[in-house]
């Protein structure tokens, strides 16, 4: 990341400026505001970020891909693992300005020469610390896609303090981000407004983001369940100081249906007009309570189909399927149009909505963390799947009749154990791509996420694997290549970064730190 870079991460808050000083003083434009207020700035960073996250680029073509929640239907290079570089290249960067951008939130309410103007939009600290705890959330996507990237260098970049960021361990990472939301949620005066306006994700409500920071502190802390004996210290602090406790302190970010401010997911469909994706096999038939006979593989609830199927897709001659993993593309098309599977652009699920609420991070994921933090405690998970069916039909605007929930409560409860808990946890990350491709390489689970080498479809009477585009050496993706950009710019801290991945190569397949498993079905015990 070298200074070029810089100026990129400097210069993307979507309302504000330039900020280096240099090209202020060469590109002054009269009629645009040289201060933006911290609210505008908030609401910028939020949205930026959501739009180049929960998109039909990098969740549907990429994490959404990985987890098997989607498939595409037509061009499956991205399903089968072959990225882009341009793509690859241009998110690396989006994301790594999302950073700047709520950090410029942080600056003008620390510096003394903007801190008391923008106080009134809010309390200056709570600002402070609901940009930290976003800044915490993003780079938890960053590292959990990318592993070893630059992370304590990027706060020293505007001063000029550093031009080339080298590439921290994740080990480091970790701690890091522990640490911020620690010192975000403590300095959080729920009595006080964190923002007046410009907070989409939470009206500006102080204890609602000091839930969310504790909340996300416990994800952080189960993926470290496996390698750091501190993390159930973690979720400890942060359950005394105050988590989720229902559906309303759900983290979503709600699009609006005027103007051009909707869903990327629409966006994607319906607006550039193209008809790329439908729900993938693999979770359409766990919520089918489908066991996989092409794999021969078990399923924890065989015969018993998940009320969230009508909310997560839409039906096909009334028959709900999903699509093969990934076959090559012609192949692809076919089995699409014999398989039945449902036509998103002619009959979209909620999801494809202009005014979906994508989910930064769920109550219910919060009850699925407690429950494995528990020993798998039985009160937790039923209260986790409960939360997550109440959730889906809140959003969706639907009722679920009691009877139906509770007949579905029975089925699911009978045994719970790492495997259940991991599923359902997985079923509720709907379109939270890269948390539920995370859980997948954490826990193992679901077993029925089709490997590489395992059938994913059959046309006619022909089955067809699973066959990768790149090495994953016999597992799902393990991670993204850093993109070829930063081996030009970037390149003594990249070559660094490289030499510490496994083979001493930019490949698909080394592991996160947080990932313990020694082979592709391992379901490594907390330590």
């Amino acid at each position: 990341m070298n200074k070029f870079l810089k100026y990129i991460l400097m210069g993307t808050v979507v309302l504000s400026t330039a900020s280096c000083e240099n090209l202020e003083n060469m590109n002054t434009d009269p009629n645009r505001a040289s201060e933006v207020p911290s609210n505008m700035l908030m609401e910028g960073a939020e949205k930026w970020t959501m739009d180049n996250i929960y998109d039909v680029w990098f969740s549907a073509r990429q994490c959404l891909a990985y987890s098997q929640q989607w498939s595409q239907r037509n061009y499956t290079e991205e399903d089968r693992y072959q990225i882009r570089e341009s793509v690859n290249n241009n998110y690396f960067n989006y994301l790594y300005q999302g950073m700047a951008n709520f950090d410029k939130v942080i600056k003008v309410n620390q510096d003394a020469a903007t801190a008391a103007t923008n106080s009134a939009y809010g309390a200056n600290k709570n600002q402070i610390a609901a940009a930290m705890i976003m800044k915490v959330w993003l780079m938890d996507v960053i590292t959990d896609t990318w592993g070893n990237v630059p992370y304590s260098d990027i706060a020293q970049l505007e001063d000029s303090a550093v031009l080339y960021c080298r590439y921290d361990d994740q080990k480091d990472i970790y701690a890091g981000m522990i640490s911020d939301l620690t010192e975000a949620v403590n300095m959080i005066d729920v009595n006080e407004t964190a923002f007046t306006s410009g907070d989409i994700i939470y009206g500006g409500d102080a204890s609602k983001w000091k839930k969310f920071g504790n909340s996300l502190k416990c994800r952080l802390a189960i993926h470290l369940s496996k390698v750091d004996s501190n993390w159930k210290t973690y979720i400890k602090e942060a359950l005394a100081s105050g988590v989720m406790t229902s559906n309303d302190d759900a983290a979503k970010f709600t699009y609006v249906a005027s103007g051009t401010d909707y869903a990327k997911f629409y966006e994607g469909f319906f607006v550039d007009k193209r008809n790329d994706f439908s729900i993938n096999k693999t979770l359409c038939d766990l919520m089918k309570g489908q066991r996989d006979t092409l794999n021969d593989k078990s399923h924890p609830w065989e015969g018993v189909v998940d009320p969230r199927l009508q909310i997560y897709t839409t039906t096909n001659d009334s028959t709900y399927n999903g699509m093969c993993v990934a076959t090559s593309t012609g192949v692809q098309a076919k089995i699409f149009k014999q398989d039945d599977v449902p036509n998103w652009y002619y009959n979209p699920p909620l999801c494809l909505s202009k005014t979906y609420a994508v989910p930064l991070m769920t109550y219910a994921e919060q009850k699925f963390i407690e429950c494995e933090y528990n020993g798998y405690d039985a009160a937790d998970y039923e209260a986790g799947v409960r939360a997550s069916l109440d959730y889906w039909y809140g959003l969706a605007g639907v009722s679920l009749a009691q009877s139906d929930a509770d007949a579905y409560v029975a089925s699911v409860t009978k045994t719970v154990d790492a495997e259940t808990c991991a599923i359902q946890k997985y079923i509720d990350l709907f379109t939270n791509g890269t948390e539920a491709w995370t859980e997948i390489r954490r826990t193992g689970y679901p077993n029925q996420i089709v490997r590489p080498g395992e059938y994913c479809g059959v046309l006619g009477t022909t089955k067809y694997a699973f066959s990768p585009l790149s090495d994953t050496k016999g597992d799902i993706i393990e991670r993204v290549k850093y993109p070829t950009n930063e081996s030009t710019l970037n390149g003594t801290n990249w070559a660094a970064a490289v030499a510490k991945l496994t083979d001493g190569t930019n490949n698909y397949y080394s592991r996160m730190y947080w990932d313990a498993r020694t082979s592709t079905y391992e379901h490594p015990s907390n330590k």
